[in-house]
């Protein structure tokens, strides 16, 4: 009977997984959810998993170039956090309204909404992205950054800066996407784009072939160029009559109502991450006292991280679209139960990730880097913040959930409780007053998140998000 049941479901599953890989134009509004959920969830995850894959052949090759090398990309991502958290906010807001319209069977409304998304993010991304690029070395100098590490990494960092909007735009076109529930299209994106840059990396950095050898700043250019090329691929896409939200000239129109939905949602949305985000530059700022070597440590331990972290991203993702879908489709305990769902799959996976980062750590930095210098600070950042891991499952999911149902002004108001009033102030008295040094702010960080989870789940409980207007 048992080997009968595993053939059963395995004959289910395999079906199910091709589905998921080449696409299918479910009704998520209706039938099984938790293979609703597994269409929807499986190209995110893997969409994930290459670019947690790319971060990690990405820092690989810069490790090459030294701890000053690693050190500016980590400052430099702390400063490009803040173009990510308005792309994540801008997206937040697409994809819950495309999804809502959609759930709504109104496919011209989620064409247009997603239109309007697009406007909003290229004319954010131009006004952060000039200043970036001519402003560069100051950044990084504001940072904390030595003359020295200022002076390898600012080319990098002026490319990484000044190429935001292709950021901007990749997001928001996936966000269309996978509102629409179209999350396999979005796979392809980011399979293509990392493939790329998987490629280009070490040929750019190094000089391999005919190749220039452009240092550190080769890893900035072929991200640009990898980017580039998946956003012109997205476009081709969206623009195609065969798309489920197909994007028309008149779209681009600007629709003052629609415009405004966006920007109210998108506000608080954005908002949101940017207090998440700078609290963890504030973090590296703190981290960056005690030298190069502990940011190095701390960039490492955390791409790692990602590696991981980034697929669970992906079911939160899956939520999102199920709530937003399901709301339009009038059908809220539908989305309820895909939440609960979701997150209790997401907590089963973080939940094994904890076991491996807290049992071997130095095992896999050491994959990375053997710099004595650097290998403690990057152990410590892994097995403490994995600690955190099953809290934060939970926690992502429940944040997505609000998001997707439109309601950002929850998350954000949960955030500034978690990292603002909570992370920031225990990762300064850990670290200084408390003489714990880097090891005090990273026992903030899953101390904060725990807090922020048992706030979201109180506050999911109580079902407000379900009367949620966009």
């Amino acid at each position: 009977m048992a080997a009968s049941a595993v053939k059963q479901n395995e004959a289910r599953l395999w079906p199910s997984l091709l589905d998921a890989i080449r696409g299918t134009h479910q009704d998520f509004t209706d039938g099984s959810i938790r293979r609703a959920i597994f269409l929807l969830a499986t190209p995110m995850v893997l969409e994930m998993l290459m670019e947690s894959l790319f971060a990690i052949v990405d820092v690989f090759w810069v490790t090459r170039l030294g701890a000053n090398a690693v050190a500016a990309v980590g400052l430099t991502e702390s400063m490009m956090t803040l173009v990510f958290s308005v792309a994540i906010g801008v997206s937040m807001s697409a994809t819950a309204m495309v999804a809502r319209r959609i759930g709504e069977k109104d496919e011209r409304g989620a064409a247009v909404a997603g239109a309007q998304a697009i406007l909003i993010g290229a004319a954010v991304a131009l006004a952060i992205g000039l200043p970036g690029y001519f402003l560069a070395g100051r950044l990084l100098g504001w940072m904390g950054a030595s003359p020295e590490l200022i002076a390898e990494g600012r080319r990098f960092t002026a490319i990484s800066l000044g190429g935001n909007v292709v950021v901007m735009l990749l997001f928001l076109n996936n966000a269309i996407f996978r509102g629409a529930g179209d999350a396999f299209i979005a796979m392809r994106v980011l399979w293509f784009a990392n493939l790329v840059n998987i490629a280009l990396d070490p040929c750019l950095i190094f000089g391999w072939g005919p190749f220039p050898e452009l240092g550190l700043a080769g890893a900035a250019v072929a991200t640009l160029i990898g980017r580039g090329l998946a956003l012109a691929y997205q476009f081709w896409v969206l623009l195609s009559a065969g798309s489920r939200v197909p994007l028309r000239v008149a779209d681009f129109r600007v629709a003052p109502q629609v415009l405004a939905s966006l920007v109210r949602v998108a506000a608080p949305g954005v908002a949101q991450f940017v207090i998440g985000h700078t609290s963890w530059i504030v973090l590296v700022r703190f981290i960056s006292s005690f030298g190069a070597a502990a940011v190095a440590g701390y960039t490492i331990g955390l791409r790692i991280f990602v590696f991981v972290i980034l697929p669970s991203w992906g079911l939160s993702g899956a939520a999102a679209t199920m709530v937003g879908q399901n709301l339009g489709a009038r059908k809220p305990d539908r989305a309820e139960r895909a939440v609960y769902i979701t997150a209790f799959y997401n907590m089963a996976f973080l939940a094994a990730v904890a076991v491996v980062f807290i049992g071997m750590p130095e095992t896999l930095v050491r994959l990375f880097t053997t710099d004595p210098g650097v290998v403690p600070y990057a152990v410590d950042c892994l097995w403490i913040v994995g600690c955190g891991n099953i809290a934060y499952a939970f926690g992502m999911v429940m944040v997505q959930a609000f998001n997707g149902a439109g309601d950002t002004v929850t998350p954000t108001i949960i955030n500034v409780i978690g990292f603002w009033l909570i992370e920031i102030p225990l990762a300064w008295t850990l670290a200084f007053p408390a003489g714990l040094e880097v090891r005090g702010v990273y026992i903030a960080i899953p101390i904060a998140e725990l807090i922020i989870t048992l706030m979201g789940a109180a506050m999911f409980i109580r079902g407000r998000w379900k009367l949620k207007k966009i």
